[in-house]
């Protein structure tokens, strides 16, 4: 069988990221098989209809999100079982096809993807390479899987000149590719609206383990939006499947809402963007969140020790370090820190596919 691009995602950030650079193939007509591990399974099938990305070739994994530690490590044990026998997951996962792997970011499927087409004996190309925040531990697996995956691509692909830096000085073996931006700018261009800025409520998200599981941290991130409502600001807070799970431990999103918070499951991207848009400020831990609100010039206090995204940092985008007079800097005037938005004309798409075509050309 001739060589063909494969495409290995299971997250909705991935699915999102990588969505320009599926729609660039079909317009070129080329031909590529897509593959979803099912770290995302629940909500994979819609956002893929909101991005107009077809159904996949193979899923791996079941309808439902892995959320917990204990579905975390019975997922990752079943992908772990594909890599025993070579020919059966050359066959099952990539069709018994060779050629190139595209993987992205620092997910566990991004770590599984890349392991599964290594040892099937392909080519992997790391889309959004080079991110580093300095700490194995801030944010953890992420900064881990980011470095393994990085040391272990034939390519990769780096969205700005400080992550192409970042992997010359870590010798990674493989080819660095500066594109001409983060492919995300693209899929936040697609979607996003004409909305009047500060209009809306401030949008909050909190899902990082680090966060979650360090009772402190999440009992200031969940006093601060109390704090807010009740200085009577419009506050929405859009409750990931783990942290809601966190929640009802806590007694349940009831308690926020009774302090004047509206909560809100995860939203379909282009209304989460409009959201965003619109926002006074965003409180987030989220790093695509991060980067889009530096991509709209919103207003964003990150709740996070570091970051290893420069987006909007020391413009829109304050480093909240879990640090009070840091928070309350900035909710003086957040307005200080907004900026124009500055959505660009970039297609790394297209650079993408380029180096994904020739490399099976070569």
């Amino acid at each position: 069988m001739s060589p063909l691009i494969h495409v290995l995602l299971g997250t909705k950030a991935e699915l999102i990221k990588v969505a320009p650079v599926l729609a660039e193939l079909d317009r070129r007509g080329v031909t590529y098989r897509l593959v979803e591990t099912g770290q995302h399974g629940a909500h994979l099938p819609a956002l893929r209809a909101q991005l107009g990305v077809r159904e996949p070739d193979l899923r791996l994994g079941g309808p439902f999100d892995v959320d917990s530690i204990g579905q975390a490590v019975r997922w990752m044990a079943g992908l772990a079982g594909l890599l025993v026998g070579r020919r059966s997951l050359v066959e099952r996962v990539f069709g018994g096809a060779g050629g190139v792997c595209l993987v992205h970011g620092d997910t566990p499927s991004t770590l599984m993807a890349t392991l599964m087409a290594r040892r099937a004996g392909l080519a992997v190309a790391h889309l959004e390479s080079g991110l580093r925040s300095g700490s194995f531990r801030d944010p953890f697996p992420e900064e881990l899987i980011r470095v393994v995956v990085m040391r272990r691509a034939d390519v990769a692909f780096a969205p700005d000149d400080a992550a192409a830096a970042n992997l010359a000085s870590m010798g990674v073996r493989g080819r660095v590719v500066r594109i001409s931006g983060n492919t995300g700018q693209e899929a936040l261009a697609d979607v996003v609206a004409d909305v009047e800025p500060g209009s809306g409520p401030v949008v909050a998200t909190l899902h990082r383990v680090e966060n979650l599981h360090r009772p402190a941290r999440l009992r200031s991130f969940l006093s601060l939006l109390e704090r807010l409502a009740a200085d009577g600001r419009e506050v929405l807070f859009v409750v990931h499947p783990p942290t809601g799970r966190v929640l009802a431990g806590r007694g349940g999103r009831a308690d926020v809402e009774a302090s004047g918070v509206a909560t809100s499951d995860l939203l379909p991207f282009a209304d989460f963007v409009a959201h965003l848009a619109a926002a006074p400020f965003v409180v987030t831990d989220g790093g695509s969140i991060q980067e889009e609100c530096a991509l709209l010039g919103v207003p964003c206090l990150l709740w996070r020790d570091r970051t290893e995204r420069r987006d909007g940092v020391g413009a829109n985008v304050v480093v909240g370090c879990y640090d009070d007079a840091v928070v309350d800097r900035f909710l003086a005037d957040p307005e200080t820190h907004r900026r124009p938005a500055h959505l660009g004309d970039a297609r790394p798409s297209e650079e993408v596919a380029d180096v994904l075509v020739g490399m099976l050309d070569s």
